[in-house]
């Protein structure tokens, strides 16, 4: 049965709540070692890094992320799930700040050292205000 089409909302197929909902996910962008990442690589969705020791990834400036996503407004969000394929346990990813942003919740990607370990996490991105984003670990 279809979605009546009245109200603000909107429909994805026909409705079918057994249907795989599908988007767009472009390759994984990659990093290694310390690094200023790009807004390309944080938009992108994923991230796969390979540290070769302890590494932090620097989020973009707001001013370069906002260059790449203009049409953004207060509350416009985007996930990033960033996974550490290191095995050495001192390896971890740590993400810290770019100007403009916050960050909120446990920002270190350990490295999988042994099979109690996770070694991913996912993030939210969420603008907050003019020149403002933060960043939200979720899981």
């Amino acid at each position: 049965m279809a979605i009546s089409k009245s109200g603000a909302g909107y429909q994805v197929g026909d409705g079918n709540e057994s249907e795989v909902v599908l988007k767009i996910q472009p390759a994984p962008q990659t990093a290694t070692d310390t690094a200023t990442l790009t807004a390309a690589k944080i938009t992108g969705g994923i991230l796969a890094g390979t540290p070769t020791a302890a590494a932090t990834y620097t989020l973009p400036t707001v001013a370069a992320l906002e260059a790449v996503v203009s049409n953004a407004k207060v509350n416009s969000s985007f996930d990033l799930s960033i996974i550490n394929l290191a095995t050495t346990d001192a390896y971890d990813i740590t993400v810290a700040v770019g100007t403009g942003w916050t960050l909120v919740g446990n920002v270190v990607v350990e490295a999988k050292s042994s099979s109690s370990v996770n070694s991913s996490a996912i993030f939210r991105a969420r603008k907050t205000g003019a020149g403002a984003w933060s960043l939200y670990r979720l899981a």
